[in-house]
């Protein structure tokens, strides 16, 4: 079983930064990638981003290039999500999850709790 926790949301104006937080407990495998996801009300979840966790390889989202960057601290099990240049499009619940294969069609199986991102204009 593995468990995430989220935390770094909050309320910024539009061009300000946020930096997310998730912290893993539990044991994976070596092949294990984590995710950035997303979702405002009455929309469908969104990929953001992922990085595998041996490699560091990552993968991001179209529209969060240039302004998202992924980055993991093996030794703390905690993965984050530097958000700069935010936009109001941005707002949103924002999930960490642990899965297989990265990117958005990697299979996601765990899954944190959320942390609300608001971006105001």
């Amino acid at each position: 079983q593995v468990q995430l926790v989220e935390s770094g949301g909050g309320l910024v104006q539009a061009g300000g930064s946020l930096r997310l937080s998730c912290a893993a407990s539990g044991r994976a495998a070596s092949s294990t990638v984590l995710g950035w996801f997303r979702q405002a009300p009455g929309k469908e979840r969104e990929f953001v981003s992922s990085i595998s966790w041996i490699s560091g390889s990552t993968a991001y989202a179209e529209s969060v290039k240039g302004r998202f960057t992924i980055s993991r601290d093996n030794a703390k099990k905690t993965v984050y999500l530097q958000m700069n240049s935010l936009k109001p499009s941005d707002t949103a619940v924002y999930y960490c999850a642990v899965g297989v294969g990265g990117g958005s069609r990697g299979a996601y199986g765990y899954w944190g709790q959320g942390t609300q991102v608001t971006v105001s204009s």
